[in-house]
């Protein structure tokens, strides 16, 4: 069986299975959730400093 031939069909299939689905799991009634903002305090951002010395050509060539 190819698949590449009937990748249209397999498409429109996941398509339709999906949109089924969404339409039959839209129904379900769910009580409204509260939303809740919450403003974070402003904080100074940690910086990291990397230093470390650079390889020779002979360190690079020993990896």
């Amino acid at each position: 069986m190819n698949i590449a031939k009937n990748m249209e069909a397999i498409f429109v299939a996941a398509v339709v299975i999906a949109s089924a689905t969404t339409f039959a799991t839209a129904a379900v009634n769910e009580p409204a959730a509260a939303v809740v903002a919450v403003k974070a305090e402003a904080s100074v951002l940690p910086t990291v400093t990397v230093t470390a010395k650079r390889l020779t050509a002979a360190e690079k060539a020993a990896l």
